[in-house]
């Protein structure tokens, strides 16, 4: 059976939170550490290299946000370890990446998310969800963050145990998940790490700054994030370092895998991932095929059901244990349910072994509709 992953609270400006949270979270955040410590020692990178790295990063995150800095060191104060090392928590997709640069990587960071839209549910709430690809190790590393906060809505966050943010909602119903993608535009700048990017959607009260922050950030790498509401907005963004593309619910779903979609993309980049990710091209299909016979009855037990899938199995939609395309054991490590305007999120660790799920809670601001 799976251990679930704790529920971490935290209050107060930046670097008290930050010390809250690396005190109740200091042997998982080691334990990310350490293995990511291992996968760049195995590239050649260790101790000043890893250091020399993060300064790289440093002045863009104090940039895009003068809090994150603070807080991060104060996760380091907590959890009694360096600082560095939770700026590599936090650039974890960039710093690995560099480190291997001249590596082709095989089987990356996955993921599969879906937006069911509040006219093709049960009940008329959204229900945004996702299926987290990535090592074993790292449900052993995970944790969720709810922040208090004095100067904004409040947060609740699925997320590595000493990162700011992975996929999640607020107060607001704002909610946000995010894919790995890439293009040979990746790594060509140096921009804001992405889970800095998804925990400043996550920031908002409003919904135009928090798909502001993705589309009008520079960024290193590749990736695809899902903003919602959950009021009725769902968009895509298929974001290249430089760029951002969009696409939209179609009949009231959204369903995104680990390839570009856009059109216009598709027209303006090369898609460099979906040789390392073929399972991506019938992921995403397989997903839409299961949800399409329940719109308009689509309940949080639909989408687990398209999210369990096990077609092509060990690559399928749910991915139990396996060695990846470069020997790295990876699986699907959680898949995490939201109903924002219902105030909570269930999570299930290692869902192709063990099907129970947690629910996290969060006090909402938006009204709570009941559809009858």
């Amino acid at each position: 059976m799976a251990t679930a992953s704790p529920l971490i609270e935290v209050y107060g400006a930046p670097r008290e939170r930050g010390r809250s949270y690396g005190e109740a979270a200091r042997d998982r955040v080691k334990i990310g550490i350490g293995h990511y410590a291992e996968q760049l020692a195995e590239s050649g990178l260790k101790g000043e290299g890893i250091v020399r790295l993060v300064e790289r990063f440093l002045p863009r995150i104090e940039a895009f946000d003068a809090t994150y800095v603070p807080e991060m060191r104060g996760i380091a104060e907590g959890a009694g370890v360096a600082f560095e090392d939770i700026v590599l928590l936090n650039a974890r997709t960039e710093i690995l990446k560099l480190a291997t640069k001249w590596v082709e990587e095989k089987d990356p960071d996955g993921c599969t998310a879906l937006v069911a839209m509040p006219g093709i549910t049960a009940d008329g709430k959204l229900i945004h969800a996702q299926n987290w690809d990535w090592k074993v190790e790292c449900a052993a590393a995970s944790v969720v963050l709810k922040i208090h906060r004095d100067d904004g809505p409040d947060i609740l966050t699925f997320t590595e145990a000493g990162a700011l943010a992975r996929a999640g909602f607020n107060s607001a119903g704002i909610a946000v998940t995010g894919n790995y993608l890439q293009c040979e535009r990746d790594y060509t700048q140096v921009g804001v790490p992405l889970a800095l990017i998804r925990r400043k959607v996550l920031q908002q009260s409003h919904l135009a700054l928090a798909m502001g922050a993705v589309c009008g950030t520079p960024k290193s790498a590749s990736n695809n994030i899902i903003v919602s509401q959950a009021e009725g907005v769902a968009i895509d963004f298929e974001c290249a370092p430089d760029e951002s593309f969009q696409v939209h619910p179609e009949d009231g779903l959204l369903v995104h895998a680990n390839h570009w979609r856009s059109p216009v993309a598709l027209a303006k980049l090369r898609d460099t991932g979906v040789a390392g990710t073929p399972c991506s091209l019938y992921r995403d299909l397989r997903v839409r095929d299961l949800m399409a016979p329940h719109k308009g009855k689509v309940t949080r037990e639909t989408v687990k059901a398209a999210l369990f899938d096990d077609y092509q199995t060990p690559w399928s939609v749910c991915r139990p244990p396996r060695k990846s395309l470069d020997n790295m054991l990876s699986a699907t490590v959680a898949m995490i349910v939201m109903i924002p305007a219902g105030g909570f999120m269930e999570v299930a660790m290692l869902p192709a072994l063990d099907r129970t799920f947690t629910r996290y809670t969060l006090g909402m601001d938006i009204a709570q509709k009941e559809v009858g």
